[in-house]
């Protein structure tokens, strides 16, 4: 069995970044500031985006390239730096593929993860979060292993969920915690971490049907959804975003949950399985988001309307 590179009992000055998407690329930018070198960042291939033949870079190659930063796409480029800094540690935050066991017998490395592991191990721990309602969250530095999402933990810290968070906002709260953290266990070193306790739920990535609205649900899981951004209905057959919404008390039980049991130049309120749901931005198909008041104009809606239909 190949075993795991001893862990920097001392702390570091040399690191490999792994990451991908926008939420990693202040990380690597507190590490360049905070004087740590960052040797060679590690990013997902360059992707086709759209309609046309072009591809785009990575939020994190990109910045990589701005702090005259080497990328690489290949995981195993790693080594080649470690033979040369035998004091290296590889940092990953939201890189999106998981590290072979070939490379970590080689370089020790650690994961910045939003979440209180080992609930919400895996790809979507922010989304997976707020659709279950669940009342806090936190940010685990924790080992990287073979496996997914199951290393020793080595700092953890607690933050809660409040009605108003989005995925946007709460993982802005959980990166500005998640650096400090990070660059204290840089600097300071990995002493022993502490196994993860606790019943393991894997956080699956978003779907397309975990964001279509189902109006017989009560409002808080709709807004819930809301929340985590992208969810749907559809509006005489043609699919619209719901960006922003609101709870809606005392609605009478009259209306079929999906029925518009409000409508005024400026408000649209939806019977949902326990109230009601006041919209307030919407993103109609092939359209640009916009107030649902603008929308109100040209939607044609009557009272009694059946959304979701």
């Amino acid at each position: 069995m190949t075993s795991l590179a001893p862990m920097p009992v001392a702390g570091v000055s040399s690191v490999v970044f792994f990451g991908t998407p926008e939420v990693a690329v202040e990380h690597l930018e507190s590490l360049v500031a905070s004087g740590i070198a960052v040797e060679l960042v590690v990013t997902r291939p360059d992707v086709r985006r759209g309609r046309g033949s072009e591809v785009s870079a990575s939020p994190v190659k990109i910045a990589a390239q701005k702090l005259g930063i080497s990328v690489s796409h290949e995981v195993s480029d790693v080594l080649k730096i470690a033979t040369q800094k035998p004091n290296l540690l590889g940092v990953v935050v939201a890189f999106g593929e998981l590290i072979p066991i070939q490379v970590l017998s080689h370089v020790p490395m650690v994961n910045v993860h939003f979440s209180l592991l080992p609930r919400w191990r895996g790809a979507a721990p922010v989304e997976r979060a707020i659709l279950a309602g669940d009342e806090k969250t936190g940010v685990c530095i924790m080992r990287v292993v073979e496996k997914l999402d199951e290393g020793e933990v080595y700092v953890c810290q607690e933050m809660a969920i409040s009605d108003e968070d989005d995925v946007n906002s709460l993982r802005s709260k959980l990166n500005n915690v998640a650096i400090t953290l990070l660059l204290n266990k840089i600097k300071n070193g990995f002493d022993h971490g502490i196994t993860q306790t606790g019943e393991t739920i894997y956080a699956k990535k978003i779907k397309t049907a975990d964001l279509q609205i189902d109006w017989s649900q009560p409002s808080n899981q709709i807004l819930r959804q809301v929340r985590v951004g992208g969810a749907f209905t559809f509006v005489n057959g043609r699919r619209i975003k719901i960006m922003q919404g609101k709870l809606v008390t005392g609605v009478s039980r009259d209306f079929k949950s999906g029925q518009l049991c409000e409508i005024s130049k400026t408000s649209c309120c939806v019977a949902t399985g326990d109230g009601a749901v006041s919209i307030a931005e919407v993103q109609p198909e092939g359209k640009s988001a916009m107030p649902v008041e603008e929308w109100l104009k040209g939607a044609r809606l009557n009272s009694g309307f059946l959304f979701g239909a």
